[in-house]
Formats: structure tokens, sequence, C-alpha cells
């Protein structure tokens, strides 16, 4: 659906350019995310993975592009500019959401025929957001290892493909003895999430063997298990840090009322690669 818009309005915007030789042009750049004073240092490490924006001029949705870009704008003189910062849900590139933990830029400019505006859009999450984070910069990790079925071990390490933010990460090594990995948030870590608002799970990660996330309900009746994503496994060759945000508010709106949120992860050893290895860090639930 949000491919055939695209496709839809990027068929206008040539059909404009060609009807009017002479447009302003509106460039974007790549977004930055800063801290927010207000916050004092609660949203963690500024990570972040902002592909896209939505652009509004003068309050009219001019469309959804990745950035950076460059686009028409049939309007000469002074307008008002409003860009929202935009994720990719799930990793997916057609789900395309504004993130509304975080502010839009809104900056006031003047378009003229032929000329570039330039925007170097900026944002940082709102003040009432409410964060969950483990960064793993702490020696007391919030993930507990599944002491019954868990045979591998999530540890503190900073020796392979440092990352660039903090110090430490989380480790996860998969072997023939150490053959799965079942981790879940410490019980005193419990979230209670409203329902019907944005709730996202941000999380930095690199990894040789598939792992999931899962999203477990507690409550008076017990708990109950959702998978909400499984990362996918990446060449030995290419490892990189990615990151994805994973929409946990749909889930948490159709789920059972009175329910706290604990976050788990679960993993299993591949024998087709030589070297099973997870890595993670900055893991961030942020809602409202």
């Amino acid at each position: 659906m949000v491919y055939r818009y695209l496709l839809f309005l990027g068929l206008i915007l040539g059909a404009c350019v060609k009807n009017n030789p002479d447009p302003a042009w509106l460039e974007v750049t790549e977004w930055t995310l800063e801290a927010n004073p207000t916050l004092n240092g609660e949203e963690g490490q500024l990570t972040h993975k902002l592909t896209d924006a939505w652009v509004y001029v003068d309050e009219q949705l001019i469309g959804v592009f990745e950035v950076p870009f460059k686009i028409p704008i049939l309007k000469e003189g002074a307008a008002s500019i409003r860009i929202y910062p935009t994720i990719r849900v799930n990793g997916i590139a057609a789900t395309k959401m504004r993130n509304e933990h975080m502010v839009p830029f809104e900056v006031s400019g003047v378009f003229v025929k032929n000329q570039t505006l330039t925007i170097a859009p900026v944002t940082h999450y709102k003040d009432n957001v409410n964060f969950w984070i483990e960064d793993f910069e702490d020696i007391n990790i919030k993930l507990t290892d599944d002491p019954n079925t868990s045979s591998a071990n999530i540890i503190l390490a900073n020796d392979t493909l440092k990352w660039f933010n903090g110090n430490y990460y989380g480790k996860v090594l998969l072997n023939a003895q150490d053959s799965m990995w079942i981790a879940y948030t410490n019980q005193d870590q419990q979230l209670s999430i409203p329902k019907n608002k944005q709730a996202m799970l941000e999380i930095d990660y690199c990894n040789s063997v598939d792992f999931t996330h899962y999203l477990l309900f507690v409550n008076s009746n017990g708990t109950n298990e959702n998978i909400m994503r499984t990362m996918r496994q990446s060449p030995l060759s290419t490892l990189r840090w990615k990151k994805i945000y994973v929409l946990l508010s749909e889930v948490i709106t159709a789920g059972p009322n009175n329910s706290n949120y604990i976050q788990a992860f679960k993993a299993f050893y591949d024998s087709t690669i030589s070297n099973n290895l997870i890595l993670i860090d900055n893991i961030k639930v942020v809602y409202f």
C-alpha cells in the first residue's frame, strides 16, 4: 500500500516537473538525532536509523521520501516546512511509519524558482517519552539466561567488531555444546505499557546466526509469549552492526488487559556456520 502510494507520488512529481520546467527545489539531508536536555540523558545512546521523512509544506502533505532527497516544490515565496522522522517498522522498506516518540523538524524557508532550499533535519525524543534501556555499560545485565533451558550465556564484551557508542555490548557464542540461548528481562524489570499508544523496541545488533525477540505478557493467569521479530543472520564475511525498530503497540493493544511485559530473546546453534555469533547493544523500549 505504501509502496503504491510512493510510486503514484513519484509519477505526479515527474509530471509536475515536466509541466512546470522551472520549479523550486527542496533538498533534505540525512537525519541527526540529538539529546533532549530535558531528559538528562535518560534516552541512552543516540543511535538511530531514521531512513525517511514525511514532508509537509504549509500544512500540505508533499509525500514520504527516503533521505537524503531532492524534490520539486510548485510554490514560490515564504513557506512553513515540517518534516517528521520516519522509520521502517520491523526493518521492512514498504512499512514506513512516523516515529511519534520524536519531535518533527520545523523551519521557515523561502522557495525561489530554479533554486534549491537545503534543510538538515534534526530531531530528539519528546519530553513525555518513557524508556527501558539495556546498554551493557553496567556490570549488572538486565537480561537473565534461562537456568533450565539456556546452555549459552550472554556476557559483556568489547573485543569483536567494537561498537561506536559506549564501551561494552552483549555477546552470545553458540556451539555444539552450548547450542541454545534463551534470556529474559529480569523480573524486577517488568514494564507496564499503555494500550493504543505507540510503543517501540529499538535494538542494535550484529549476528551470524538468527535470533528472535519475544514479548511476554505477564498477569495473574501466567505468562503468554508472542514472537515479535527474527533478526536474520549475515554472512561472517560481511558482518556489520545494524539497527531495527520493532513495533510493540499493536500486539500490546490486542493483548490481555492488566498485563506487564517482559522482553525475551532466543537463538539456536546452526552447524552450517563456523562461528555462531550474536552481538546486541542499546536495547531500548520506548513508550508513552
